[in-house]
């Protein structure tokens, strides 16, 4: 259970309990929550949703960003790319953010390479999937938005070096 000032994620978005509401409708306890994204956002949600968890920690951040060069990349083929990065995108799991980052990040340097404007559709999703990644990042690490996405990019090109050698 949640605090009120605890920051928590809910979907895919932080947000911080600015109150809790006892026994709010049908006699179920509700988090007030407010979106770190969107101030003037007050969201009501039951307490008892499978739609919140906790903030990850920083050991699990660490563990993540070791994982990342190995996470797979989506199929660059697939005529229902844009399905699977919605899919990926609502799932609220942070390897699915990563996929899509790493998905978008490598086809749009492809289409530079060949002379050829970014996608728009893999440009949208790349900066919708960073944006939920190094929001809760930067939380837990307690660095602005930009720190942690320079310390991500630093650390992951940190281990493809290291494993180049």
């Amino acid at each position: 259970m949640f605090k009120v000032g605890d920051y928590l994620v809910y979907k895919k978005d932080v947000c911080q309990v600015k109150a809790i509401k006892s026994k709010f409708i049908k006699d179920i306890d509700y988090y007030v929550l407010s979106s770190l994204d969107d101030k003037s956002l007050t969201l009501q949600i039951p307490m008892n949703t499978k739609l919140i968890r906790p903030l990850v920690t920083k050991s699990e951040i660490l563990e993540i960003i070791n994982l990342i060069p190995s996470i797979p990349v989506l199929d660059n083929d697939s005529k229902t790319l844009e399905q699977e990065y919605q899919k990926l995108l609502n799932s609220g799991k942070i390897e699915d953010l990563i996929k899509i980052i790493k998905t978008a990040f490598m086809r749009n340097k492809l289409r530079k390479a060949q002379n050829k404007k970014s996608s728009d559709k893999d440009t949208f999703f790349l900066n919708k999937a960073e944006k939920h990644l190094y929001t809760e990042f930067s939380k837990v690490l307690n660095m602005s938005y930009e720190e942690t996405q320079n310390y991500v990019i630093s650390k992951v090109e940190s281990l493809a070096c290291q494993k180049d050698q």
